[in-house]
């Protein structure tokens, strides 16, 4: 409980003294501009943007009053690389052009909308109305992206276990083995799944375009494509070196250190591509996101693996070992958890007035839970081994029920943080 005042105590002192907030990425000008009426043709439209998204396919197209295009050739940064541009066809008549963007921020956020320009004297028609149907994400796909992510955290903290079968749990049961080899799958198939989701998020298409083999290659080609494809190889390899470590009679340092570089790959592919990278001070959230999320797998992974043991003898001994491993864990989730609030909030009115601040405070009210349940299976064990019993009858009940509670709600504030994820920040 002292814990959880301290986290409510630090989490108001960050947002209290943090500064304003970097939103995602803005457009931020374009020529032609915005209604802009012209003598002539230009021969390329450009967009100024807040930040360096790279070069990505179909970012920018142009298209007449009947929908037909009229841009030609790859999308290329200006003379900036925060400058994107498009050639336009050659010998193009008066009218009105149309001008839709859609593109994915470095925090893998979709960013979409349009412009209009005229040529000569025609009317200027409406952008917005023109592009209307790309300018919102497709229920369904924004739904699935979501679920996509949840599925991807809880593979994380079901990996996480290792580390509690390594070191907590002399005796590792076949059932321990496999939840944490599923661990390694789960992150693998999320990251495939969310490999076909993306084009359909970015572009506003709806469910059948999922795995749509044109916005598949687009992902691909960008930076959180890349970091989706490195997350799949690095899932794999640390499934191959979990079940060598938890297999072989003895643990081998190249097994050991495969896993370490794999997990920690995993989690670097993650942070690398939300809001962490977002933030003017970008190398610190980045480090704050990275220790959120592994001690976040560290914790919950060994949650799971303590239910797992409700109905064994060694449950209490392995309490005892998991308990140093949980409170440098806890602390380091309360530490890293104030600086990307701070970072991401700006502003104490930010908490409730905004999206991203109200799922965060339902995050943090579920996290508190957490401890509260955690501190009930510590006291629990501590009398248990205080009495030379080994957590049989009420004790036994007591502390399943408890465990299975965590597991539970840990599952429902992984879903807040999967929102979380997909939601902009205050800025």
């Amino acid at each position: 409980m002292r814990l959880a005042g301290l986290l409510a105590v630090l989490f108001c002192w960050a947002v209290l003294a943090a500064p304003p907030a970097s939103a995602h990425v803005e457009v931020l000008g374009s020529t032609p501009t915005d209604g802009a009426r012209l003598t002539g043709v230009p021969t390329e439209v450009r967009i100024q943007l807040s930040e360096n998204v790279g070069v990505q396919k179909d970012a920018l197209r142009v298209v007449d009053v009947h929908g037909e295009p009229v841009s030609e050739g790859r999308v290329t940064q200006g003379a900036t690389a925060e400058e994107l541009t498009i050639k336009l066809k050659p010998g193009l008549p008066d009218g009105t052009y149309l001008v839709h963007y859609a593109f994915v921020s470095a925090d893998s956020h979709p960013v979409r909308g349009g412009f209009a320009f005229v040529v000569g004297d025609g009317p200027l028609m409406n952008a917005g109305g023109a592009v209307s149907d790309a300018d919102g994400t497709d229920t369904g796909v924004d739904v699935l992206t979501r679920v996509v992510r949840w599925v991807g955290y809880t593979g994380v903290a079901l990996a996480g276990g290792l580390v509690f079968l390594l070191y907590c749990r002399p005796t590792r049961d076949q059932v321990g083995r496999k939840v944490v080899q599923a661990g390694c799958v789960i992150v693998a198939v999320a990251g495939i799944l969310a490999l076909g989701v993306e084009g359909a998020y970015v572009t506003g298409a709806g469910l059948s375009r999922v795995f749509a083999p044109d916005l598949l290659a687009n992902t691909l080609e960008t930076a959180y494509g890349k970091l989706l494809v490195l997350r799949i190889i690095a899932a794999v390899v640390l499934l191959f070196a979990a079940r060598r470590l938890l297999t072989s009679e003895r643990e081998t340092s190249a097994a050991t250190n495969t896993a370490i570089i794999a997990g920690f790959v995993v989690l670097l592919s993650s942070a690398a591509a939300g809001h962490a990278i977002t933030t003017k001070v970008m190398f610190l959230s980045l480090i704050a996101d990275l220790a959120h999320y592994g001690s976040m797998a560290l914790w919950l992974g060994g949650v799971v693996q303590l239910a797992l043991l409700a109905n064994h003898d060694d449950l209490a001994a392995a309490l005892t070992r998991f308990s140093p491993i949980a409170k440098v864990s806890v602390a380091v989730i309360v530490l890293s958890g104030v600086l990307m609030s701070a970072a991401y909030l700006g502003s104490v009115s930010a908490v409730w007035s905004s999206t991203y601040g109200l799922l965060l405070l339902g995050k943090t009210v579920g996290f508190v839970v957490l401890l509260v349940l955690a501190d009930r299976c510590r006291v629990a064990a501590r009398q248990g081994i205080a009495s030379g019993t080994t957590l049989v009858g009420v004790r036994t009940t007591t502390l399943r029920r408890v465990l299975v509670t965590e597991v539970t709600i840990a599952a429902a504030v992984l879903a807040i943080a999967a929102v979380v994820a997909t939601t902009g920040t205050p800025g």
